[in-house]
């Protein structure tokens, strides 16, 4: 509890965690380096700077003046602490007050053993010593509570020496537990052999098909450029052919038109004329000296008129 509560005074109250070059404000107030510096950073263009503690506004950026006497004392705590990995290992079981990581454990008493502890424990045959483990029970039986020693190839189940000589595997063959495991071991290299064998063969099936799907994909590529080139050069094409027909269009309504524009002015003229005549012979019609009627050099030209024939 004591250095539960030396910890919380030695933690920076931005971060939360434990002071990494710690500096003082004047207002006596502590603070990491880097966290001071980055909440004064954020309060430059306010114009003024204020402790995140206290609140006490200073006129200008405060300079930081580096605690050395909390400084020692961090470094000093963090020398009687066990470091991370250790904690958050196996521990020996009789160090009570204070983690310490465990070197062994034993089957029989079902504990794991620090250094210290280990040099003290029984060296008797029965006290069986295994690497660290959290799982001591499952290596003892579950109807003797005895070590598990052997394994029975019929029932492929480890089993301790009362199963064997009393128990329910009675006068099945047995092998001690290093033997089976080896030649387990030896089965499961083959397996993992095949395995790998049957692994490189799936990778050189995949770079195969990679290989394969790469020179598709060239492939479709090289045939959309081909045909979007062919259509590029069909709409040229097609561009250009739009444009001399409808050039030749106009050229052969411009034409036409010339003619016709002709024609028309040809018939206007003579239109204009046979009005002329018309007006003139009204005038006659209307005159009531036959003596001017019979005397008017147009009056023979009706003939003419009326065999007049025009082309358009």
């Amino acid at each position: 509890m004591a250095s539960a509560g030396l910890r919380k005074q030695l933690e920076c109250s931005i971060c939360l965690n434990l002071y990494t070059d710690p500096v003082t404000l004047r207002c006596g107030h502590n603070f990491c380096r880097d966290c001071i510096d980055q909440v004064l950073n954020t309060q430059d263009g306010a114009g003024v700077y204020s402790c995140p503690e206290c609140r006490e506004e200073f006129p200008e950026r405060p300079t930081l003046q580096k605690n050395i006497t909390l400084c020692n004392i961090v470094q000093d705590f963090l020398s009687t602490q066990p470091h991370e990995e250790e904690i958050t290992g196996i521990c020996c079981t009789y160090c009570i007050h204070s983690p310490v990581p465990a070197v062994r454990s034993c089957l029989l008493c079902e504990a794991s053993l620090c250094d210290n502890h280990l040099r003290a424990h029984s060296k008797s045959p029965e006290h069986v010593l295994t690497d660290p483990s959290t799982s001591l029970e499952k290596r003892k039986c579950s109807v003797h509570k005895k070590v598990l020693e052997y394994y029975c190839t019929e029932d492929n189940a480890c089993i301790c020496v009362s199963c064997s000589l009393a128990g329910e595997h009675r006068g099945h063959q047995v092998e001690m537990l290093d033997e089976a495991s080896e030649k387990k071991k030896e089965k499961l290299r083959n397996v993992l052999q095949k395995l790998i064998t049957k692994r490189e063969e799936t990778e050189e099936r995949v770079r195969s098909a990679k290989g394969h799907r790469k020179k598709a994909q060239e492939k479709a590529s090289g045939e959309a450029e081909r045909v979007t080139a062919l259509f590029i050069d069909i709409r040229r094409r097609l561009d250009d052919l739009e444009k001399r027909v409808l050039s030749e269009i106009s050229r052969q309504e411009e034409k036409m038109s010339l003619s016709l524009s002709d024609v028309i002015q040809k018939l206007e003229v003579k239109k204009d004329e046979l009005s002329r005549r018309m007006r003139h012979i009204e005038e006659l019609c209307n005159m009531a000296d036959p003596l001017t009627v019979l005397q008017d050099p147009d009056t023979g030209s009706c003939r003419h008129i009326t065999g007049w024939k025009h082309s358009p």
